[in-house]
């Protein structure tokens, strides 16, 4: 174990992938954490292989991949909510409903996208309300959930959405339409 921690930590890219293709079985917390802080690492294969790990391990993580929702890295708050939502852990639906208004749109975006594959009816408002986000793919994101999950939209949003002007809304608002 002292040996993957360093490898982990020190070793180079090639190593690191090496290591965490093989660890999408372990329940160790001190792995676990090591694992988690690669998916902010400067290497996108590594972030990958770390994305991966997380998502194929069969143990009951969701506890310490819940608690590192609270990261101070958005790369990782953003990642860990798919990785949640890959992992369909309902559980984590309310924890992952705290970051809707989380000052990088990455991890909004993220946030929306988790939501919508766990199916979360219960985030109706929060999809409802990213949909007048400031950023324009959080706001897509949302109108994507809203479609696919059958909310129903206000008159008076839709007239706000429809002042976009932006192709790819225009697209979804005529899914909506139907």
């Amino acid at each position: 174990m002292e040996n993957i921690l360093k490898i982990l930590e020190f070793g180079n890219n090639e190593e690191k992938i090496k290591i965490l293709e093989i660890l999408d079985d372990t329940y160790n917390t001190e792995i676990l954490e090591k694992i988690i802080l690669k998916l902010n690492d400067d290497d996108i294969q590594v972030r990958g292989e770390a994305f991966s790990s997380l998502v194929l391990n069969k143990n009951k993580i969701s506890d310490s991949l819940i608690k590192n929702l609270n990261s101070g890295d958005k790369n990782i708050r953003s990642f860990l909510t798919l990785v949640l939502a890959n992992r369909n852990e309902v559980n984590s639906i309310p924890e992952i409903m705290k970051l809707a208004n989380d000052e990088h749109s990455i991890v909004r975006s993220c946030v929306i996208g988790a939501l919508e594959h766990l199916k979360a009816q219960e985030a109706k408002e929060i999809f409802l309300e990213s949909l007048l986000d400031s950023n324009l793919e959080v706001r897509k994101s949302a109108l994507h959930a809203i479609i696919n999950l059958n909310i129903t939209i206000s008159d008076d949003k839709m007239k706000q959405i429809v002042k976009e002007k932006d192709p790819e809304i225009e697209k979804l608002l005529s899914k909506l339409k139907k």
